[in-house]
C-alpha cells in the first residue's frame, strides 16, 4: 500500500526552525526535570514498600493518610487506583533504615485497627489469609471427616479447596459477604457451611506487595541509566560502520533528543517511573533508530545513483521517497498504543504513554533533526569543510 507517493515537500529548507522548536521543547523538558520537578520515582528506584489495597467503600485518602501517618510512617503517597468503583488505592512509604520486610506489617496493622469493626476482630478474615491459611483452617474444622483416615490426603483435598476459594477471591479482589460463597463451584454444603460458620470479611484486603531496599533500588536505577545510554552508544556505532559517521551522528543527536523530550513530558504527566518505563524508553530508541535508518538508506542510494545534487537536495528526495512508508508504518503504530493509553488501564497507561509519545517524536525528528544534524555535521568536518579549508589554504 502507498499513499502520498510523487511528493516533492522542501523538508530541509524549514530545518533551521525546526531545529529551534526542538531547542524550545528541551529546554521545557530539562526545566522540568532539573528545575521545576523530578521524576516520580516508583519503588524499583527510589527503594521502599507499596501495597496496593482494595477497600469494600470508597476511601477517603485524607483519612488513610492520617492513619497511616499515626503508625510513625512518613514520606507517605497515596494514590487512588483503577476506576473509581475499585475503591482500589495504592500506598508507597520510603525505605526504613535497618528493615528489610520495610512497611508493610506497619501499613497493615495500621489499617485494621482502622478500618476492623469489632465484630469481625479477631476472626478468621477471608479477605486477608491465604490458601495455606484457609487449608489449615479447613483441616482443623475437618467438614468432610477426612482426617481420620489419612491426614496428608485430608490436607491435600482441603488446599485444593482453599485454591478454589482464593481464586474466587482474587477475582473479585476482595468477597463482600458470605453470599459470595454462594457463587462459588466445586465446595461441598458442608464444607461453605464450615467456612461460612467460621470466617469473618473484612473491610479491606491487599491486592499486592512489593517492597525494595535503598541499595537495591540504586544498583536498578544505574542499570537503568546504563542501559540506555549503552543503546544510544550502541546506535551510534552501527549507523557509523553500516553507513556513515555523519549519519551516525544525527542520528545519535536525534535519539538523545527523542529520550529527554519524552522523559520531560513524562514527568510533566507524573506519570510513575519504574522498571518497565525502562523498557519503554528502550522501545522508543529502537523504533526511533530504525525510522532513521530508512531515511539514511535512501539518501546513501541517492548519493551513489547522482553526482549533480547537493546533500540537501537528496535528502530532500530522499525524505519524500520514505514519506509513505514513515507514516503508515507511524500511523498504524499510534492506533494500537493509543487504544493502550485510553484503555489499557493504570498499569500499562505509563508505558503507552512513553511510546504514544515517542512514536511522535521519533517520527517527527528522523526528518528535522537526524537529517539537519547529518547535513551540520557534513558542513563542518565532512567533504564541505574540508574543501573550503584546502581552497583558504590555497589562496
Amino acid at each position: 500500500m502507498n499513499i502520498l507517493t510523487d511528493t516533492h515537500i522542501d523538508f530541509m529548507k524549514y530545518r533551521k526552525v525546526f531545529v529551534w522548536v526542538s531547542v524550545a521543547l528541551l529546554v521545557v523538558s530539562m526545566a522540568e526535570l532539573l528545575v521545576i520537578g523530578s521524576l516520580n520515582l516508583g519503588i524499583d528506584f527510589a527503594g521502599g514498600t507499596q501495597l496496593t489495597v482494595k477497600f469494600h467503600d470508597e476511601p477517603d485518602i485524607d483519612r488513610l493518610r492520617e492513619v497511616v501517618a499515626a503508625a510513625g510512617i512518613e514520606d507517605v503517597a497515596i494514590q487512588r487506583f483503577g476506576e473509581a468503583d475499585d475503591n482500589e488505592v495504592i500506598i508507597k512509604t520510603a525505605s526504613i533504615a535497618g528493615s528489610e520486610e520495610g512497611s508493610q506489617g506497619l501499613i497493615v496493622e495500621a489499617l485494621e485497627q482502622a478500618f476492623t469493626s469489632p465484630e469481625v476482630a479477631g476472626g478468621f478474615d477471608l479477605n486477608r489469609n491465604g490458601r495455606e491459611a484457609l487449608a489449615d483452617l479447613l483441616t482443623r474444622l475437618d467438614p468432610e471427616g477426612l482426617v481420620g483416615s489419612d491426614p496428608d490426603a485430608a490436607r491435600a483435598s482441603y488446599q485444593v479447596v482453599a485454591d478454589t476459594v482464593i481464586e474466587a477471591r482474587e477475582d473479585d479482589g476482595m468477597f463482600v459477604g458470605a453470599a459470595d460463597l454462594d457463587s462459588i463451584a466445586g465446595l461441598s454444603d458442608a464444607t461453605r457451611e464450615a467456612i461460612r460458620g467460621n470466617t469473618v470479611f473484612g473491610n479491606f484486603a491487599v491486592l499486592g506487595a512489593e517492597n525494595v531496599g535503598p541499595q537495591i533500588g540504586g544498583e536498578l536505577r544505574q542499570k537503568g541509566i546504563a542501559a540506555v545510554v549503552l543503546s544510544l552508544l550502541g546506535m551510534l556505532l552501527y549507523i557509523w560502520l553500516r553507513f556513515e559517521l555523519r549519519f551516525g551522528i544525527g542520528a545519535l543527536v536525534a535519539l538523545t533528543h527523542d529520550v529527554l523530550i519524552t522523559l520531560g513530558l513524562y514527568a510533566i504527566a507524573d506519570f510513575e517511573f519504574n522498571l518497565t518505563t525502562v523498557a519503554a524508553f528502550l522501545t522508543v530508541v529502537g523504533y526511533s533508530v530504525n525510522d532513521s535508518v530508512v531515511v539514511f538508506d535512501r539518501v546513501r542510494e541517492n548519493l551513489r545513483r547522482t553526482r549533480s545534487q547537493t546533500l540537501v537536495e537528496v535528502m530532500n528526495d530522499s525524505l519524500n521517497q520514505t514519506l509513505s512508508r514513515t507514516v503508515l508504518t507511524s500511523g498504524t503504530t499510534l492506533m494500537v498504543v493509543v487504544c493502550l493509553l485510553t484503555v489499557g488501564g493504570d498499569v500499562l497507561r505509563g508505558f503507552a504513554f512513553i511510546i504514544t509519545v515517542g512514536v511522535v517524536i521519533g517520527t517527527y525528528s528522523s526528518i528535522y533533526v537526524a537529517s539537519p544534524f547529518a547535513l551540520l555535521w557534513e558542513q563542518f568536518f565532512g567533504r564541505e569543510a574540508r574543501t573550503r579549508r584546502r581552497e583558504a589554504r590555497a589562496t
